[in-house]
């Protein structure tokens, strides 16, 4: 089983979230520019994640546990969290930048460290859920979405 594709999702939203502390380091520091930039390119770089993900899951499916079976319950209640965190965390996003893109500041400004935080955090369980399927055990079957998260 290749892993390229999955390799290169999971780097885009690593790069994606290492982009978000970047931005918002500039904002604190008033380098509003600086922080737009970094910005537009963190979210370039989690829509190519996305494309990646949905174009990987579509025509090839995604990968069943292949860790050991007493942990398989603790992996796919992980897997759900994640899967619902990156949901939040798109829309977030998405309503984040049309705020920004909008010159809506004040709503930005309030939903933005939110966004922020959400974001850390789905691509660290992106990471991890990547490491457990690809690095610490072999990958298992792929199959629908639906099959690898309720184990079917």
């Amino acid at each position: 089983m290749s892993i390229l594709l999955p390799t290169i999702s999971t780097s885009f939203i690593v790069i994606s979230g290492i982009l978000v502390a970047c931005g918002w380091y500039a904002v604190a520091k008033k380098q509003i520019d600086k922080h737009m930039k970094i910005m537009k390119w963190a979210a370039i770089c989690a829509t190519i994640f996305f494309i990646t993900y949905v174009s990987r899951t579509a025509f090839v499916g995604n990968t069943h546990f292949g860790g050991p079976d007493s942990l398989k319950p603790i992996y796919q209640t992980f897997l759900v969290f994640h899967i619902v965190l990156a949901t939040v965390g798109g829309v977030m996003g998405l309503v984040t930048l049309r705020h920004a893109y909008k010159n809506n500041i004040a709503a930005h400004r309030k939903i933005g460290p939110w966004t922020s935080i959400v974001w850390f955090v789905t691509a660290i369980t992106g990471v991890t859920v990547y490491t457990l399927l690809y690095i610490i055990y072999p990958g298992g079957e792929t199959a629908g979405v639906l099959d690898v998260i309720f184990g079917k």
